[in-house]
Parts: structure tokens; sequence; C-alpha cells
């Protein structure tokens, strides 16, 4: 049937929403008939992709527009086209059939495909003869949506997408493309309204900010070289591991001479053999992912799929990863799957209608961030959340998530007065579709994939974090995630070291507290960037006494942290005691290592995370309270505590804190064992910028205890000679 003139004046215009209908190689009465828009051709010859000739069709618009009969049945066409002096060949996207199949839809539908990335987005493939890119893109609600790049001129009229009316997806194969390419979607919405051109959700790179386009990424072609690594922490129960972990801002750890930032391999070079050094066991960067404004950390990400263009091509991000495997080092990122910015070009509103955010602001906006709230509930959503990351630790072999701001996620009353939120639908405050999201993203990601483990940043007391997600609690199963921050610990314990000594007695229990909860989860111990910006100052700086004590205090609070309970986890550049607080703006005040009192802090972390790794008992039982026993617990008045720390076929350690300036040269600590004790660590030593008091490497414990020198504000650490 020949269209009407105003259906061809709306595909010119841009406006059809089924251009598949009208262009394209459509069986005939009489053989095949061809119709193709070339804007600018004035005459056009069809032939099969391998260049033998169909037939000519006739230009029946000025516009460009050629139709006509061609040899043979509906195949995928190319075209010579010839006008003003100029000739070229192009291949026809509106001859070729769909890529996505009844499986796709159907799983879509049910919300449990898990491998979306691999079919929505900008992927390179060979389809029905050709090499080309396929796009897809979930637009439930548009009229119309086209792939706009610099391939075409940026002209939304040119490639219209057909639609997948069941699921709401538009797809389009274009050959003849390639990798590097710049593109965005270019949407109608529900009432016909043109929106801003927006990013692809599922894009794998991106243009440097402020450019704001996807790129089409070349497929994955890094060779690893990990299985080494992969295979130890797939036999592993992290609980019982040394984990020490970075974490690194990787836009200020170090910049380029320049003063730009560094790209991943120039990281790598730098970063990993640091790390090895220091003993840590794990980097975690802050996102990775691409986000449009440097001063939101990319917390506020635009590319939930696509590495940061500042640091370089994608492949880089792989190479870091595989780097830092061979060299014994895991590498977790930070995910953010409670917001997003508003940014035009990304997901709000992103088909005319709240699509990936709920619509009333008392469910889909943040207060605190000025940010969209995912809609966890909505199956689409989800889906989209959990493949990201299924895709970070298929695509680029992650070892673990920290997931932001998960307390902003469990309840609806999160940073908001009353009547600022809406109650769920027995009238409580928990958002029990974020706890469903997260339960289904733990549960994809340890049933997929061995050895990765998850991390909560969790302020809260909600019941279960760390407790499978089939195990029964208050709010229902536990949310299934490996580890949680300890948030609760690092607040009282650097509001206990802000304390001028002569004040600590009356605040003892801001140490031992702690201790009444330290096994109810799987615990991260975090002094993380959160705790040196917005005014905060440094860790140094929030010690409390003159210099000397600062120093001193922040040595003996590392020594106390690295020998309780719990995982730990440092900020970059804490090592070596700033005294400035973070600045994403600028690299790390590195020059301060020339000073023998900031080197020394550098020295003790890295004998500290060396000792916690050496020594079983500093780490096998962190998760379990069998691995944990007081031994001076009540002695306020001197601000003294030790414990012992227990692991099965392992010497234990003895952890002591003086925490007072005072130095005891003959205190009496009871020991779980008698006989020799080695002296492991002393945050008082002469090498670490202390004043060298001590036990000259060695006590011997009679009757079930010992004399010790305890050093002013020093931490030590003993293993039994056993």
């Amino acid at each position: 049937m020949k269209p009407s003139a105003a259906a061809i004046k709306s595909l010119l215009d841009g406006r059809n929403a089924d251009p598949f209908a009208l262009l394209g190689v459509f069986a005939g009465p009489k053989g095949a008939f061809a119709r193709v828009w070339l804007p600018g051709a004035e005459s056009a010859q069809a032939h099969d992709l391998n260049g033998r000739p169909l037939g000519s069709l006739t230009r029946v618009h000025d516009a460009g527009l050629f139709e006509g009969a061609i040899k043979g049945k509906p195949r995928p066409v190319k075209y010579k086209a010839q006008g003003y002096g100029a000739e070229w060949w192009i291949t026809d996207p509106y001859s070729f059939g769909p890529v996505l199949g009844p499986v796709d839809d159907l799983l879509m539908a049910q919300g449990m495909h898990f491998r979306l990335y691999d079919k929505l987005g900008a992927h390179l493939i060979d389809h029905e003869g050709a090499r080309g890119v396929h796009f897809a893109v979930w637009e439930p609600n548009a009229q119309r949506v086209a792939v706009v790049g610099d391939f075409n001129d940026w002209d939304a009229r040119r490639h219209g997408m057909r639609k997948r009316t069941d699921v709401g997806v538009w797809e389009i194969f274009i050959p003849d493309i390639g990798p590097g390419r710049a593109y965005k979607f270019a949407i109608t919405g529900p009432r016909g309204k043109k929106l801003p051109l927006k990013a692809d959700p599922y894009a794998f790179a991106t243009e440097l900010r402020p450019a704001t386009a996807s790129r089409i990424a070349a497929p994955d072609a890094h060779q690893w070289g990990d299985a080494a690594h992969r295979a130890h922490w797939a036999g592993s129960d992290p609980r019982r591991e040394a984990i020490s972990i970075y974490e690194v801002h990787p836009g200020s750890w170090q910049r380029d001479d320049n003063g730009w930032f560094l790209h991943w391999d120039a990281l790598a070079e730098r970063l990993i053999p640091y790390v090895v050094e220091l003993g840590f066991t794990h980097i975690e960067f802050m996102p990775v992912s691409e986000h449009p404004y440097d001063p939101s950390w990319g917390y506020q990400t635009t590319g939930l799929f696509a590495p940061s263009a500042r640091f370089g091509d994608v492949e880089g991000f792989a190479r870091f990863v595989d780097g830092a495997h061979r060299a014994g080092i895991g590498v977790l990122i930070d995910w953010v799957p409670a917001h997003f910015p508003t940014d035009e070009h990304g997901l709000a509103h992103f088909d005319g209608t709240a699509l990936y955010e709920h619509e009333d602001p008392k469910l889909g906006f943040h207060p605190d961030w000025n940010t969209a709230i995912y809609n966890f509930g909505r199956r689409e959503v989800e889906s989209f959340l959990v493949n990201n990351a299924l895709f970070w630790a298929e695509r680029y072999h992650v070892d673990g998530l920290r997931v932001d701001a998960v307390a902003s996620m469990l309840y609806r009353d999160y940073s908001r007065k009353a009547g600022e939120w809406i109650p769920n639908a027995d009238g409580g405050r928990e958002n029990w579709e974020a706890v469903n999201f997260l339960q289904n993203a733990n549960k994809a990601l340890y049933g997929a994939h061995n050895g990765i483990f998850t991390v909560a940043e969790e302020s809260t007391s909600w019941p279960g974090v760390t407790h499978p997600v089939h195990e029964r609690g208050p709010n229902g199963g536990g949310l299934g995630f490996g580890f949680k921050w300890n948030m609760g610990w690092m607040n009282d314990t650097l509001k206990y070291f802000a304390r001028d000594p002569i004040h600590r007695k009356h605040h003892h229990d801001d140490i031992t507290f702690g201790l009444m909860y330290a096994f109810a989860e799987n615990f991260v111990l975090p002094l993380s960037h959160d705790e040196v910006v917005h005014g905060k100052g440094s860790l140094l700086g929030k010690m409390s006494g003159d210099d000397w004590q600062k120093f001193a205090n922040l040595r003996a609070l590392y020594g106390l942290m690295w020998g309780y309970p719990g995982k730990k986890l440092l900020f970059m550049g804490q090592e070596f005691a700033p005294r400035e607080e973070w600045s994403e703006a600028g690299a790390l005040d590195w020059h301060l290592r020339e000073s023998p009192a900031h080197e020394g802090v550098r020295n003790l972390v890295r004998d500290l995370n060396h000792a916690y790794r050496a020594h079983p008992a500093l780490h096998a039982r962190d998760c379990e309270g069998d691995g944990f026993e007081w031994l001076i617990v009540d002695d306020a008045d001197n601000s003294v505590f030790a414990w012992a720390r227990h692991a099965p076929h392992a010497a234990p350690v003895v952890v002591i804190a003086n925490l007072t300036p005072t130095l005891h040269g003959a205190y009496r600590v009871p020991l779980p064992r008698d006989g020799v004790w080695h002296e492991i660590v002393n945050t008082d030593a002469p090498h670490y910028g202390g004043s060298g008091q001590g036990n000259m490497g060695r006590v011997e414990a009679h009757g079930g205890a010992a004399q010790i020198v305890l050093p002013p504000l020093a931490t030590l650490m003993f293993e039994h000679e056993g």
C-alpha cells in the first residue's frame, strides 16, 4: 500500500513513530519493493551486501526519498547514492530485522534478565551479514525514539527506532559504524514534547565532561591474568581473611605534571606498588562511574556502566584491576544505587515521565543531595540496578561493591520532617521495596560470582544487614550484605580521641560500648573520606593535645583500630597524617612525608597491616565473639584497655592501649597464658616518631599476669611465644 502524503511528511519531519513501516525492503506482488531516504542524493542504485546490483530506484521526493522494485526477495541492501557531484555508499538500517528476540522480551517483562547489559545500550555486532552497532533503549512511554550522533550529523530525523511494544524497548541496527562514535537518544515524550537529548543508561563509555554524550565502546578485548587471585577469594570466607582497605579518590591521590588526572595505567604504576608496600589487601575506589560534576566525587552518577573518561579509556580500568589482582590486591568500588542527579541528559524523566524515579517528590526526591530516588518497586528499575552490579563483577572483575547511603534507602522518612514523606502500606517508615531490591542484588551477586563481597554503608541499627536473605528477623530476612561499616565505632572512637586525656576517664564507655554489639554484624571499621571533609579537618587535626600528643594519639588510635575486631578501612593520605582536610581539587600533600613525624605514622600503618595479616589471631575471628576476650575493661581512671585476640591453631595476641600521656613503668596486665610474649607493635617506637618507651621487645607472664611498661598515649601488641 502506498503511504499517504501525511505519513511521508511525518517521516521526513522526524515525527513518524514507526519508520520501519515506511522504509526498508518489503515483499510485493512482483518481487521486492524498496524505499529509502537518502538526504542529498539525486540518484540511488540498490545492491545486495555482496555488491551485486538489484536495480535503480526513483526519487519520489525532493528531500531524497527513493522507492522502486528490486530483484529477489526482501533482504538487507546497500545503496550507491549520487548527488551534486558526490558519490557514496550507505547500508540501509531499515532493511534489517530485529536483533532482540522473544526470549529477551519474556525475561525483561519478568524482571529476570540478568544480562541486560549485553542487550540494551550500544553493541558492535554482526547481524544478517553486516557489521555495525545495535542500539536498544527502554522508553515505554515515548512516542518516538531516534539515535543521533556524529555519524548522522545529530539529525533526529535519520535513525528512528523500532518499538518492541510488549516491553517498551526501542531498537535499531545501524551498519558500518564502529567504536568511538558519540551518540545520544532523541526522544519525543508521551504528549508529543521533544525532550533534551539523553545519554544512554547502558553506555559502556562516555565523552569527557563537560561533554555528555555516550560513546560506542569496542568489545571487551582485555586478556585477564588474575585467575589465581580470583580462585583464592572464591575459596575463602572473607569474614576470616585479613581485609585492610585503602580508600582512594582516583582523581586526587596524585596528579600528573600538568595537574591533570592520572590515567589508569599511570595510576597503576604508582598506586599498586604503594599499596603493596603498605600492606593493604584491597583498594576501594570512590565511584569510578561517569559523573558530570567533579566535587560530587562520583556519588552523583549519570553513567553507571561507564568508567569515567577522566581517567582514560575504559579498558584502562580493566588493566588496573588485572594489575592489582596479579599483585595480590583486591579492588572494590563504591556503588550508588540510592539516587541519581537530575541533569537533563541523564535519567530524570527519561521518556517524558517519571520512569526511573517516583513522580511524587515525597518518594522520589532526596532533600540532602537534590537528587532523584530510584523507584525500587518498579521491576525494570530493579533489573537495571541489579544488572549494573553484575556488570562490574563480570566485565571488570571487581572484588566487591561498597553500597553507598543504604540507610537513605531503607527509610521513607530519611532526612524528612513530618508531612514530607509517605508511609508504607502498613503505616510504617520502612521502604520495603528498597529492602527487596537490596536482597535481590545481593542474591544475584553472590549467586553469580564466587569470591565477591558487598559492604553496606548503613548508619542505623537496622537488624540483619549482614545476615543471609533467608534468615528471618524483626524486619523479615537479612539484607544479605557481606559486611557493614561500623559507624558507631567510628563516631565513638573519634569523639573519645578528641577529648583531653584528663577527661577521658569520664567517657571510658566510648571505647568499651562498641564491644556490646561488635559481633551482631560483620563489621568494617571505617576511617573514611567522610571524616576528613566539609570542615571536619584531618584525622590528625581531630586529636587532642599539642603537636606531639596529636601524633601520639593518632598512632595510638591506629594501633587500637588494627587490634580491634573488624576489617579495616583507611582513607588515602591518612597513612601519613595530613594536617589539612582532604580536597578533591588537587593531589595529596605528599611533601609531608619528608617530615619524620608524618613518615613515622606511615611506617606504623605499614607495620600494622603486615602484623594484622601475619598473625591470624588479629583477623581470623574478626566477626565472631570467641575471637575476643577482655583483659582490662574497667580501669577508667588510667584510661587503659587490654584485650586478647584468639583464633584456632594460632598464638593469641594481646592488645594494650594506654590513652593518657602518663608513662606506667610496671603496669600489671592479666594475660591468657604464662610464658614469653613477644612485642609485635609499639606505637611509641622511635621509628614511628614516639618517645621510645617499651619492654625491650618481650615480656614474661607468671601466674596469669605480667608487669608491663605502658608508654604514654600508645598501643602495644604482644604475641605469645607458643
